[in-house]
């Protein structure tokens, strides 16, 4: 039997209740498996979660909103975020930064147009003493270099090329 995207993704809401519980405390969690496996988090992906958890679909937008790692719009399947603190910025953050995007043909804010990479600014990774930082997803990479760059994004892609292969079944 077919399925709409919308019947699945309301299916994996319903066993991500079953999993997190139907209550308050459940919300974060599933909008962060959302978050994980579609890289957005939709209006009607919301509303499910509201409707759900029985809370009012504007507590739960404005959570989305809130925690700068919960996006509304779509984002890359790498999302890559640098950090722009000071500690970074005195350790070569900008040239980092117009290497990234030189490479990725974005501005920070921004997802290339095949839909692999979005460019974020975070406020701090917690990696001062080891600056610049960048997170690729859930990974840091620290003491990165603008010559740095191109090998964390090859490695992005070699990564990603895996897995379309894995999903097409090669």
């Amino acid at each position: 039997m077919f399925r709409t995207d919308q019947e699945r993704l309301s299916g994996e809401i319903v066993a991500l209740a079953g999993r997190y519980g139907r209550d308050r405390s459940a919300l974060l969690p599933i909008l962060q498996t959302v978050q994980s496996r579609y890289h957005h988090i939709s209006d009607y992906a919301m509303q499910e979660v509201a409707s759900l958890l029985n809370i009012h679909p504007v507590e739960v937008y404005s959570v989305v909103t809130f925690y700068a790692f919960l996006k509304a719009r779509r984002q890359g399947q790498f999302v890559i975020r640098l950090c722009r603190t000071i500690s970074c910025d005195m350790q070569g953050k900008e040239k980092v930064a117009r290497q990234l995007e030189n490479e990725l043909g974005i501005k920070f804010g921004g997802t290339t147009p095949d839909g692999k990479f979005t460019l974020e600014w975070a406020n701090c990774l917690g990696m001062c003493d080891q600056g610049p930082a960048l997170l690729v997803n859930d990974q840091v990479f620290s003491k990165v270099t603008a010559e740095k760059v191109h090998d964390i994004l090859e490695a992005c892609r070699r990564s990603f090329s895996v897995y379309a292969s894995q999903k097409e079944g090669h």
